[in-house]
This record gives structure tokens, sequence and C-alpha cells, in this order.
């Protein structure tokens, strides 16, 4: 394992610091990434400045790993962000296109880099941080959940295509998870005065549901779990929460399900 080369993308905080650090203490050489480059602190891995919605970004970070150590065994793909609680008409289609760039393009352009040299050695992991937004939409967090959605098929696709080649995808879905993802969420840029007393209701369960939330470490158990499997699993459920939640969109009737999202987040029939 200590032979193994990893990279984890949005590594400067929440469930990327966790998963570098849960990595590095497992064996791997973990190579982290951040739009700010190296942080403050003691860490059991090292930071590269990467900026995941800049080609030449992601050039730059991988190359510096391979010209380290001539290969890349495991690719987490973390980096992210979201739109605060807002009906879908109040972001922009450039706010749309933004956060598109980084949750979808981003992890694009990331596997896009890394892959031609797992392929060259016939191995590697490439894990991709989706959401169970990704399976089960939310009200209000319209464009959030489409990114994972299209994570999720990009991530499926991608395994079928990579596996006779010696290489595997997994995404990770976790549920609410308590971290500091409130400093990556992206007021909508274009509210609308119908929708404010709802968003900010909505905003206020969302912050109660967050803080009783498991905390970051639970998704790095899971991405340890999925990169060192002898036969990964294209999907993980992340979390107690996740879990049930994949049982229930896969069993439950879909007017049952649909109900419980609305009872849950308080909104009217």
């Amino acid at each position: 394992m200590k032979s193994k080369i990893a990279m984890v993308t949005g590594a400067s905080s929440g469930i990327g610091e966790a998963t570098a650090e849960r990595l590095a203490t497992s064996g791997y050489k973990v190579y982290g990434t951040s739009r700010r480059g190296a942080q403050a602190g003691r860490r059991p891995f090292d930071i590269l400045p990467l900026d995941v919605t800049s080609d030449e970004s992601v050039e730059a970070a991988v190359g510096e790993v391979l010209r380290l150590h001539g290969r890349i065994d495991l690719l987490v793909n973390n980096a992210g962000f979201g739109v605060a609680p807002a009906a879908a008409e109040e972001s922009s289609i450039d706010q749309a296109r933004a956060i598109f760039d980084t949750n979808f393009f981003g992890i694009v352009r990331m596997t896009r880099a890394v892959v031609p040299f797992m392929r060259r050695h016939g191995s590697g992991r490439i894990i991709n941080i989706g959401s169970v937004l990704g399976f089960l939409p939310m009200p209000y967090m319209a464009l959030y959940s489409a990114t994972k959605h299209a994570v999720a098929g990009y991530s499926e696709s991608f395994d079928h295509e990579l596996r006779t080649l010696g290489i595997r995808v997994s995404v990770v879905e976790p549920a609410y998870i308590k971290t500091p993802f409130d400093a990556n969420v992206m007021a909508p840029d274009a509210p609308l005065d119908e929708y404010r007393e709802l968003r900010a209701a909505l905003d206020k369960r969302v912050k109660e549901v967050v803080e009783g939330a498991d905390g970051p470490g639970v998704v790095a158990e899971t991405v340890l779990k999925a990169a060192i499997a002898a036969r990964p699993k294209l999907r993980y459920a992340s979390g107690g929460v996740a879990g049930r939640l994949r049982l229930l969109r896969r069993f439950a009737p879909a007017g049952l399900v649909d109900s419980g999202i609305r009872k849950d987040l308080r909104l009217e029939s």
C-alpha cells in the first residue's frame, strides 16, 4: 500500500481533508488539492494548488504528481460547491454553468487527465463524491441535484468502459454531512420575492438537520473501503441516513417517497 499514489481534490477542509488524512494514515502517499494552495497547519499529506475549472491548472497539478512518482493509483474527485436552498428559476444560466463547471466538468477534466496514465499501468481507481441527491432529488436544490445526477450517470458509464482495462470507477453518495460546506455555498443570483419566505424557512430547516448529521469521517471511511475493495461496487451509500434513503428510493412506492420528502422539509402539499 505504501507505494500507492492518491490525489484528492478539494482537500483543504471537510470531506476532502478527512479523506486525504484517512488515506494517508492507511499507507497512501496523498496529494490533496485546493484552489488556494497550501494552507497553514500540519497535515499527513501534501497540498497542491488546483482549480478544477481550469484545464491548465488540472494539467499542471496532475503533471507534478506524475513527475514525482510516474503514476497515480487513486483519484478522489471531491471538489465542488452548492447553491443555498432556492427555487430553480432563481439561478441564472451563468450561475448554472458555474455550478456544472465545478461539480461535473471538474470531474471530467480530472478524469481525462489521469486515466491515460492509469491505462498505461493497467490499473487504477477513480472515486467520485456524489450525493443522495444524485438519486433522490431535493426541492429547491435543483441545480445541485442535477450535477450529482450527472456525476452518477458519468461514473456508471465510465466504469463499464474502463473495467476491462483494470480501472474501476465508484461513486460515494452521502446524505447530510456536517462540514464547513456553507463556506462553498453560492447564494442564488436571481432571487424572487415569491420564494423569499419559503427559501428562508427551508434554509433554517436544512441547517437544523446538518447540525445533527454525521461528520466527514464517515465519508472518508467509505472512500477507503471503495479504494481497497477487491471487487469495488459502483455505488456506495455513506452513512446510515444515506443507506436508508437508498432503500426507500429502491423499494418504497414513488408517492410515499414524494410525500415523505415534502413532509420532512415542511412543504405544503
